[in-house]
């Protein structure tokens, strides 16, 4: 398997790569990752070329594609950093992905924050989708839980049914309890009547775990789900799992300020991602859904 990864780097790069280390990292709980060295140099201690690869099985190779044209599209912005794809495909038993490997700081300092607020920001305004609707041209995963992307006119139709009652869906075929579905499904095209957004290119996951800095302080963020939507969702999961620091909210705002009714909304915003850790993890997320829904109904 590892052979034919490194013939595939080969091609992808126009440069022989064998693989002279191959070290297993920390990377998350739905793959699979390693940090893999070119056999090149002169000594251990020497600079290689390296890559980060993530596993899983052959089955998911749909999902590390369209991870890659993900941050294939964030990169085109030319607005923040992401670690650009190299190849991905299907290796004997798993499918993989391959990255490029960057060093990340575990100590940010202050202004880096706000230079990733700003960052992100510029993302959001770089321009509407092409065909000025909310979706994407393919559907993707939000951890490994399908993400589907049809196009819609309407932000409120799109979340509504492509993103709140898909998640519902499958929390009711996983065995969940959420007695006031159908009331919420009704609800959300009232809650969002008066609203509307322009679709902005969205990372679609973006709590701490998927964004960092590299040692020289520049802010990157990966793992996306990426699509065209609304950029509050993205301010709402920064804040929801522990939160940014202040400084990315403020870095933020001083390149494109929030809306003032974004607090009620996120409410709604973070439902989605309250229901999609009950179908990947289960436990209490169904009683935090269930407090949301009742929130929203209200």
């Amino acid at each position: 398997m590892w052979n034919e990864i490194a013939a595939q780097i080969s091609q992808a790069t126009g440069r022989q790569f064998e693989i002279g280390e191959r070290r297993s990292i920390d990377g998350g709980c739905i793959n699979q990752t390693y940090l893999v060295s070119n056999v090149g140099g002169a000594s251990p201690t020497e600079n290689r070329e390296r890559y980060f690869v993530k596993l899983n099985r052959s089955s998911l190779t749909d999902m590390f594609a369209a991870e890659a044209r993900g941050l294939s599209e964030i990169a085109a912005t030319d607005t923040i950093k992401v670690p650009l794809p190299i190849c991905w495909g299907v290796a004997e038993e798993s499918s993989y992905l391959v990255l490029e490997h960057l060093d990340l700081t575990l100590n940010p300092q202050r202004e880096n924050w706000g230079e990733m607020g700003r960052n992100l920001a510029a993302m959001h305004r770089y321009q509407i989708s092409p065909n000025g609707q909310f979706g994407w041209h393919i559907d993707n995963t939000i951890g490994s839980t399908p993400q589907i992307n049809p196009w819609e006119q309407d932000w409120a139709t799109f979340f509504t049914h492509h993103r709140i009652g898909y998640q519902l869906q499958l929390a009711q075929s996983n065995g969940g309890n959420f007695p006031k579905a159908a009331q919420v499904i009704a609800k959300i095209p009232e809650f969002l009547a008066n609203y509307h957004p322009k679709p902005s290119l969205v990372h679609g996951d973006l709590w701490s775990g998927n964004a960092s800095f590299t040692t020289a302080g520049i802010p990157v963020i990966f793992d996306p789900a990426t699509y065209w939507g609304d950029r509050e969702v993205d301010i709402a999961m920064a804040a929801l799992f522990g939160g940014f620091p202040n400084a990315f909210y403020q870095g933020y705002a001083d390149v494109y300020p929030l809306d003032p009714d974004y607090s009620t909304r996120k409410i709604l915003y973070d439902l989605y991602h309250i229901l999609n850790h009950y179908n990947l993890f289960g436990g209490n997320y169904q009683g935090w859904a269930n407090n949301l829904i009742e929130t929203i109904l209200r």
